[in-house]
């Protein structure tokens, strides 16, 4: 079986266990396993990271962490040390795309030392591996777009994303406030979300450590979060002698930038159109094998824009690493190809947008649909490729 499928679903408290069934019996994923496999052997190449990807790390780390060095030392005017904390934002999501990204899902190195090191510059930026991994690796990854089980399209305060989430007249609106609340996305992560999914993911079952493990777990993400305020607010009023209301400004802009662009770089992958929304029929199985499911609620975009690739860690190929999320993003264009090809000739659809500006407009053409709860959104809802 699929490395996801293996996670069963003894791992989780719901309604139903989930069962990707391989109705047509189709070879696709053992025959594009071998191709993708033979890549690297063909070439030589591992499938982890290389060199252009150790440069993209230091580039990353260094986006977020000279900008704070140079508000620290320089003595810049307010002006200055705001357009520092607007960078600092750019990285903040680099290394949330390009590093801690690859690192979490083992994709970086065989080194599983390495992987675990350069995970944690997720907790530098202020926020928790064990949640992210809970939530994003498990459930979205498993069950991408399904409703109820991936967390990352379901309702969230007056936004829907879902065909299938409960609908409110708000949600009219919701094309015209979705990004604004895309923006104070990082920022609630960061000072509320990981608490709150700490105490759900224990209710509903997601984590089953021992109490002592749950203690020493909760322990650290106090600590992180603590090391991550006094760097990010405390030091900068301490040592600078700036008011809280100065340094909040440039906390918060640092926070809506990379808020904004790393729930647009998501959303772009996943609520567009011709993705689905499929559900489980009654007894809780899907219509399809999971690498299938994978490629019909996924959407790559802008494949051949080299910037946007080395900036958002080869997530504009979102259904490569759907299919390979143990294959380092710098091996993604390559592997493409192969996907697509593949794809067609067991007549599986591969979806994917020219330009990053295409995949933006399908993606508000989708939000306006679910804000006005059209009725003709469920041919996409019941899409099960």
């Amino acid at each position: 079986m699929l490395e996801w499928e293996n996670l069963s679903c003894q791992y989780f408290k719901m309604k139903q266990k989930i069962k990707f069934i391989n109705k047509d019996k189709t070879q696709f994923y053992s025959v594009l396993k071998e191709r993708v496999d033979n890549y690297f052997i063909e070439n030589k190449l591992s499938p982890h990271a290389n060199v252009t990807m150790v440069i993209k790390t230091f580039v990353m780390l260094g986006l977020y962490f000279v900008p704070y060095v140079l508000i620290m030392t320089q003595g810049y005017s307010l002006l200055g040390m705001w357009g520092c904390s607007l960078i600092m934002g750019l990285g903040l999501a680099g290394i949330g795309m390009s590093v801690m990204h690859d690192a979490n899902h083992d994709a970086y190195s065989a080194n599983p030392f390495l992987n675990k090191l350069l995970g944690l510059s997720l907790t530098l930026v202020g926020a928790d591996i064990n949640n992210w991994k809970t939530q994003h690796n498990v459930l979205h990854h498993t069950y991408t777009n399904i409703h109820n089980y991936d967390r990352d399209i379901a309702d969230k305060a007056i936004m829907r994303f879902s065909p299938h989430g409960k609908y409110k007249k708000v949600q009219k609106l919701q094309v015209l406030y979705v990004f604004l609340f895309y923006s104070i996305m990082s920022l609630y992560w960061t000072v509320a979300k990981d608490f709150v999914q700490y105490y759900e993911f224990i209710k509903e079952g997601h984590n089953k450590d021992s109490k002592v493990v749950k203690t020493m777990s909760f322990i650290r993400l106090i600590f992180w979060k603590s090391v991550y305020i006094t760097y990010a607010i405390v030091l900068p009023i301490t040592l600078l002698h700036l008011t809280f209301s100065q340094v909040a400004i440039g906390f918060l802009s640092m926070h809506l930038v990379a808020g904004l662009i790393l729930s647009v770089i998501f959303q772009l992958a996943h609520v567009v159109e011709n993705t689905s929304f499929p559900m489980p029929d009654e007894n809780g199985n899907m219509d399809n094998e999971w690498a299938i499911h994978q490629l019909n609620t996924t959407a790559d975009f802008s494949k051949n824009n080299w910037l946007i690739t080395y900036y958002v860690g080869g997530l504009n190929f979102q259904a490569i690493h759907h299919l390979f999320p143990r294959i380092c993003h710098v091996h993604y264009p390559a592997i493409a190809p192969i996907v697509e090809k593949t794809a067609k000739e067991f007549g599986i659809p591969y979806l994917y947008t020219d330009s990053f500006w295409g995949a933006l407009k399908s993606h508000v053409k989708v939000i306006a649909k679910l804000g006005r709860n059209e009725t003709t959104f469920a041919a996409i809802a019941n899409n099960m490729g």
